[in-house]
């Protein structure tokens, strides 16, 4: 979960995700196969995903319970993960975890990713690295309602230049004022 929450990788590039594309030291993520072991999407999801070092302890404390082998999620035989026991353990998480959406699946975690990084303050062009999406249309199309509404800012940044300028005009204004009654200078 924790994949999906705080990578925002999508269900197949977890499943696929190899021990050797987890850099724990340097704090990154490279994704570079999915489920089982098929090229990526696109050439933009093979980008690196920076992570904090929190989830790095937590990945490499992941590794060192569980075993190192190939793919960094293992059945109990050691062998790759699936998506579809991915989603069976997502499932099994909603009746155990209390307040957890009756339909939560793992790409909704990607989504949380997203929300997050917007709560943050990110702007749509980090959104879109972190995300891996190809386009900054894409990025907008799906989260451009999440991000908060900008009318207060906006009207506060106009009525700073006008209120600059109306000052500005009154200033200049007493000044040609006070040279006409005092004559010429």
């Amino acid at each position: 979960m924790l994949l999906g929450a705080f990578v925002g990788l999508r269900l197949a590039e977890t499943c696929g995700l190899r021990t050797e594309d987890v850099d724990v030291i340097r704090g990154i993520v490279h994704p570079r196969v999915q489920y089982p072991a098929e090229p990526l999407k696109t050439k933009t999801s093979q980008m690196s995903v920076p992570i904090p070092a929190s989830l790095a302890a937590e990945l490499s404390a992941h590794v060192a319970k569980y075993g190192r082998h190939e793919s960094l999620l293992t059945g109990r035989d050691g062998g790759q993960l699936s998506p579809w026991a991915v989603e069976r353990a997502m499932r099994t998480a909603r009746k155990k975890i209390q307040d957890l959406p009756a339909g939560l699946r793992y790409h909704d975690l990607r989504h949380y990713f997203a929300s997050l990084l917007i709560a943050s303050g990110a702007d749509v062009k980090t959104v879109q690295a972190r995300l891996r999406h190809v386009s900054a249309k894409t990025t907008l199309d799906t989260y451009g309602h999440i991000w908060p509404d900008r009318d207060e800012s906006t009207r506060a940044a106009v009525d700073a230049v006008i209120t600059a300028r109306t000052e500005q005009r009154r200033n200049s204004g007493e000044s040609v004022t006070r040279r006409r009654r005092s004559g010429p200078v």
